[in-house]
């Protein structure tokens, strides 16, 4: 497949380069291009070595020594590579969760081999890691890899007026309905790889659902492979054919789908397909302060993988491609799960989830789509349909909070507003067209510098 540039290859050549270096496991889900971005960084080594622990043949070198030394020098032997401590040599570990007493000896690479850069990468390791009887616990670093996002996207069809004018802060109005237009079709295919390859190949987004079907079957049958019983393998296909569903709302594990599967049975299966990467449990806050603490008693939402896998299981791709405007696609669930999408998708050092708001009151409808920390500030984060519209949670969070900034996603143009509650405390408003998801954190920070903010003002 042809290499499309990631955010991810920055943090590659940081690892590259950075004294005392370890082992590093890229993490992240089946099919979202973990080898493909890994080979292409070995272009930059003189010697690039790759083993997939799936092959008897590679896996074979593990079986019967613990000396990563030995192991190293018959792989080196029996290809035939005459290597030196100067050449600089990249050993590709790929579906190491196959072997998890190799997850175990990536210490000794650490300890034995620091001359050697090592990256290994697995699908649904979280399943395998309790069998890895001494785990390297300091001795390994992490990396975790998603989906494109728009940015990516855009990258992808290398378009570069239009990608300095999306990375201009703030967006001029010049582009933005071709950015609408990209950012559309990015809703509707979504971002993973195999897929944006055949988009940006042939440009029809009809053909795609083959792509998707397969994908969607070749992780059901991952994760029933790790089902521990015949019910949770029950309940997982459950949830795997009626979570799409739900996308719009929060979910109750007790008879979740109009089954009669208990509480437990269905949060256990959730959390196993949440450790697998494919529907992700995002659980609210009840903070008005940072640290947002997550409040587990909470019901959750869920968040699939990938929106363009949530719309093929949907059957609404067809639907989406002549609406202009995306903000009430699906009873309004599209672009708050693309936007919790592009949020995660920056996340490359840890795994961590986005958070919504609801009030910590019983019977309360109070309920912010996503919280955004700024210093000790969270910043309330509506996503709406049109320019206006009812915003009775945000003019209530912001009456509770100690600073008067809220941000507004929507189908509009950028612009920053003053406003007041019904209450009377005013409030600066930025509004965020929706292809902006990855950029919150730079315009957060450039809302605030414009309206004046420091520690002082709040």
């Amino acid at each position: 497949m042809e290499s499309y540039k990631r955010e991810i290859e920055k943090g590659f050549l940081f690892w590259k380069e950075k004294e005392g270096r370890k082992p590093l496991i890229l993490r992240g889900a089946r099919q979202i291009g973990k080898s493909t971005i890994v080979r292409k960084f070995g272009e930059q080594f003189d010697y690039y070595i790759e083993l997939n622990l799936e092959r008897e043949d590679d896996a074979k070198y593990f079986e019967t020594n613990d000396s990563v030394k030995q192991i190293f020098n018959s792989i080196a032997l029996q290809r035939g590579y005459v290597l030196k401590k100067n050449h600089q040599i990249l050993l590709f570990i790929d579906e190491i969760q196959e072997r998890p007493k190799v997850i175990q000896l990536l210490r000794y690479f650490f300890e034995d081999l620091p001359h050697i850069h090592v990256i290994a990468a697995g699908s649904l390791l979280e399943f395998v890691l309790g069998e890895v009887k001494q785990f390297p616990v300091g001795r390994i670093e992490y990396l975790y890899m998603h989906p494109f996002n728009f940015n990516e996207f855009l990258g992808a069809e290398g378009n570069e007026p239009l990608i300095n004018e999306f990375h201009s802060i703030p967006i001029q109005s010049i582009a933005h309905e071709l950015l609408m237009q990209r950012f559309h079709q990015y809703c509707i295919i979504g971002g993973m790889p195999e897929v944006v390859k055949r988009f940006y190949t042939d440009g029809d987004m009809t053909r795609i659902r083959s792509i998707y079907n397969s994908i969607w079957n070749t992780y059901k049958s991952d994760v029933e492979k790790y089902a521990s019983n015949k019910t949770e393998l029950q309940v997982i296909r459950h949830i795997l054919k009626t979570a799409p569903v739900f996308l719009d709302q929060r979910i109750t594990f007790q008879n979740f789908g109009n089954s009669n599967y208990r509480s437990r049975e269905v949060g256990e299966a959730f959390r196993n397909l949440d450790a697998a990467g494919l529907i992700r449990l995002i659980y609210p806050t009840t903070s008005y302060t940072a640290p947002a603490i997550t409040d587990f008693k909470k019901s959750p939402r869920i968040q699939f993988l990938d929106t363009g896998i949530v719309n093929n299981a949907l059957g609404i791709q067809g639907e989406l491609i002549p609406m202009k405007d995306f903000s009430n696609a699906y009873r309004g669930a599209l672009i708050p799960h693309v936007i919790a999408q592009e949020l995660m998708s920056l996340n490359e050092d840890n795994d961590e989830k986005p958070q919504f708001w609801v009030r910590d009151k019983a019977q309360s409808s109070a309920e912010i789509d996503l919280v955004f920390r700024f210093e000790s500030m969270l910043i309330p984060i509506e996503i709406k349909s049109g320019s206006t519209g009812s915003m009775k949670s945000l003019h209530y969070f912001i009456n509770h909070v100690d600073h008067c900034y809220a941000v507004r996603i929507y189908g509009g143009k950028f612009s920053i507003e003053e406003h007041k509650t019904p209450e009377g405390k005013a409030f600066k408003l930025m509004n965020l067209p929706y292809y902006l998801g990855t950029k919150i954190p730079e315009y957060v920070a450039y809302f605030l510098e414009q309206v004046g903010y420091s520690k002082q003002s709040v």
